[in-house]
C-alpha cells in the first residue's frame, strides 16, 4: 500500500501530466502554470571536504527534456543518483511533484525511471525474463502487455527469449531503457543513455525520448554527444564546477551556437 507521501504525489503528477489547468489554455501556457515534475533546489552535496555540487537549482516540467552537460566528474551522475532517491544530498532539496524528496518515503521511487552506468539486468535470464521480474515488483497490471509494448519499443521483441549475455553492448542498454520506463513513471533519468548504442539503436532512443516528450514526462537526460543534446533536448543545462552555469533553450542554438556555448563552460 502507498502511504500518505506517494498518495500526495500520485495526485500531483497525475494532475501536471494529464489535465490542463485550465480548457482554455494552450498546451505552453498549462506548462508555465504547472508545477515543475522535477525541481532541484540549491543542492548541495560533500563527499568529505570535496564540495562536488555547489547550489545547483535546476526545473524540469512536464513533456520537457533536459539535458544535463559536464566534463566527466563535474557532478552529473551524483546530481542524477540524489534525484532518484539513491543518494542524499549535504544540502538543498528535490521535489517530485509538490512533494520535498526528503520527507517522502521509498514509496516515492514509483515515480522515477533511471538508466545509470550499470545496467541492472540479470545475464542468465532473457530480456522478457528480465521485464517480467522487475514487473513483478512494481505490481503492475496486465504485465505481459506492458513487456511486450515496451520490448518493441526498444525494439528487442525478436530477442525476447534469449539470454542477456548473448546481446550486444547496444541491445543491452536498449533493454535497460526498457527496464526503467516498465513502470511508465512520469520521471525520467538517463544518464549517458545512449552509451554504446550504434547509429540505429541512437536514432531509436531519440524516437523514444519523443515518444515520452508527448506523454508529459519530464526527461532529465546527460551524454556526451552535444549534437543528440540539441537535437533531444528542449534545454541545454550546462554544469561546471559544481554548478549551473547557463540553460539555453535548444530552439535557440544550432550546432556551432551550442558548441561554442560548451567549450566556453566546459572547454
Amino acid at each position: 500500500m502507498l502511504d500518505k507521501s506517494a498518495v500526495v504525489v500520485d495526485s500531483a503528477l497525475e494532475k501536471t501530466t494529464t489535465q490542463p489547468a485550465q480548457p482554455v489554455m494552450t498546451d505552453g501556457q498549462a506548462a508555465l502554470s504547472a508545477p515543475p515534475l522535477i525541481r532541484v533546489d540549491r543542492l548541495e552535496k560533500r563527499y568529505g571536504r570535496k564540495r562536488v555540487l555547489k547550489g545547483v537549482s535546476l526545473d524540469v516540467g512536464a513533456g520537457e527534456v533536459v539535458a544535463l552537460l559536464g566534463a566527466n566528474g563535474a557532478g552529473k551522475t551524483t546530481l542524477m543518483r540524489i534525484v532518484a532517491g539513491l543518494d542524499s544530498p549535504t544540502r538543498g532539496d528535490i521535489w517530485l511533484g509538490q512533494v520535498p524528496l526528503s520527507k517522502a518515503s521509498h514509496e516515492i521511487r514509483r515515480y522515477v525511471g533511471m538508466v545509470g552506468h550499470a545496467p541492472l539486468l540479470y545475464d542468465n535470464l532473457s530480456g522478457w525474463e528480465n521485464l517480467s521480474f522487475f514487473g513483478s515488483m512494481y505490481d503492475l497490471i496486465d504485465v505481459d502487455t506492458r513487456i511486450e509494448t515496451v520490448l518493441r519499443s526498444v525494439d528487442l521483441w525478436t530477442r525476447r527469449h534469449d539470454a542477456v549475455r548473448t546481446y550486444s553492448r547496444g541491445m543491452v542498454q536498449r533493454l535497460a531503457i526498457g527496464r526503467a520506463i516498465l513502470h511508465d513513471p512520469p520521471v525520467l533519468l538517463l544518464d549517458e543513455p545512449d552509451t554504446g548504442l550504434d547509429q540505429v539503436s541512437a536514432r531509436n532512443l531519440a524516437s523514444l525520448v519523443s515518444t515520452l516528450r508527448r506523454s508529459r514526462r519530464a526527461v532529465l537526460l546527460t551524454t556526451h554527444h552535444l549534437e543528440r543534446a540539441v537535437d533531444w533536448a528542449d534545454r541545454l543545462a550546462f554544469l561546471a564546477d559544481g554548478e549551473v552555469m547557463e540553460e539555453v533553450p535548444t530552439a535557440s542554438l544550432n550546432y556551432e551556437s551550442a558548441r561554442a556555448r560548451y567549450e566556453h563552460w566546459i572547454g
